[in-house]
């Protein structure tokens, strides 16, 4: 497996990965607006054979300042369970450490997030329509999430919320 970042070459395949890995669109349109909004921090890919397996994307948040949102991670069906997801996601956080990002949140399943380190307590007490149980964060800087104010996403998350 070959992780490397996404290029504009990627985005029809990357595009019917999340698709398929969805088994609907709006994640892939959820991608499309992060990218045409110059919202994509961080866009990696995951080749197996030369072949596009998975891709993940991560995207400054409005508020908090310097955090970026984990959204979405995306592996072909035929290959889940292969740790393609977990590898996208741990180059992601490197790569978000070594740009200086405060923390990380992302809406997912906490067993499954919680193993690279992402907590739902780290994320209680932001103001936020995604506020709950499968809301949760990563600091990458020690106190810099301190679960107040407000959190906003990308502005392309905004319909997602209603």
């Amino acid at each position: 497996m070959r992780l490397r970042h996404e290029t504009e070459a990627d985005r029809d395949t990357v595009r019917r990965v999340i698709e398929a890995a969805f088994g609907r669109e709006d994640e892939a349109h959820l991608v499309d607006r992060l990218h045409a909004e110059d919202a994509a921090a961080i866009s990696l890919v995951a080749e197996i054979d030369g072949e596009i397996a998975g891709h993940v994307m991560f995207s400054p948040m409005r508020s908090p300042q310097g955090a970026l949102g984990l959204a979405p991670v995306a592996v072909r069906p035929d290959l889940h369970g292969k740790g393609i997801g977990g590898a996208l996601i741990r180059e992601g956080l490197e790569e978000a450490r070594k740009t200086g990002a405060s923390g990380v949140f992302v809406l997912g399943d906490p067993p499954y997030y919680t193993r690279f380190g992402f907590a739902p307590e780290t994320a209680r007490g932001y103001a936020t329509p995604f506020a709950g149980p499968f809301l949760m964060a990563l600091e990458l800087t020690p106190g810099a999430l301190r679960g107040e104010g407000d959190l906003a996403y990308a502005r392309a998350f905004d319909d997602l919320a209603e």
